[in-house]
């Protein structure tokens, strides 16, 4: 994944997003974009959620969407997202989001 070179006004959202990501001080979380992105579109409130698509271009969006790691999305924003961002087209099927396997 393309790393996302924040400037001053997405690292101050982010920093009001990080309680999206729970398990980590929000000083951490704005250091790991993507993953805090992802997490707010997953988990995200509208609101919220409209901020990250003001603050980020479509294809920081869809990067982070398409280079999620399994877990990151629950199958309905996963569904939702790749509506929104127009990765897949209405009536299409959306790929299955990544899943976790058990080594052999």
């Amino acid at each position: 994944m393309d790393p996302v070179d924040l400037k001053d006004d997405q690292r101050d959202l982010l920093a009001k997003l990080a309680h999206y990501v729970w398990w980590e001080p929000p000083e951490v979380a704005v250091t790991r974009p993507e993953r805090l992105i992802a997490q707010v579109m997953d988990l995200g409130d509208w609101d919220d959620e409209c901020d990250v698509e003001d603050a980020f271009d479509q294809g920081v969006l869809r990067n982070v969407l398409t280079n999620a790691q399994a877990g990151w999305f629950r199958p309905k924003s996963w569904s939702f997202w790749h509506y929104r961002l127009g990765i897949t087209p209405l009536g299409a099927q959306p790929p299955l989001p990544p899943q976790r396997r058990l080594s052999d």
